[in-house]
């Protein structure tokens, strides 16, 4: 479990203009480690229907607001799921996302 939810992102992250990441896969924002616990705390219609990652439309994580590298932001940051928390700025599963929409390495 979790010992809190993650604060707010830092305003300068390389995220904030990009959330590739969450436009990229379907099948990426997958559950895997997570405590029953904190994917409780996950709203449901942000779920998928059989429980194993989050919901998405299209290739789009349902919980990713605004444009895709212009300004995003995550609407469940501080409870999003550990394949989302393992995705870092400029590793190799961020410049996959980034080169999918066309966007240079970090």
């Amino acid at each position: 479990m979790n010992p809190a939810p993650d604060p707010l992102p830092d305003q300068t992250s390389p995220c904030q203009a990009c959330g590739a990441c969450c436009e990229t896969d379907a099948s990426w924002p997958r559950f895997s480690l997570e405590h029953d616990d904190d994917l409780a705390l996950i709203p449901p219609q942000l779920v998928k229907a059989d429980g194993s990652g989050m919901a998405c439309e299209g290739d789009r994580c349902k919980a990713l607001s605004g444009k895709v590298g212009d300004m995003t932001a995550c609407t469940i940051y501080g409870l999003r799921p550990d394949v989302c928390r393992a995705c870092l700025p400029g590793d190799e599963a961020c410049n996959i996302a980034r080169a999918r929409h066309g966007m240079v390495a970090l």
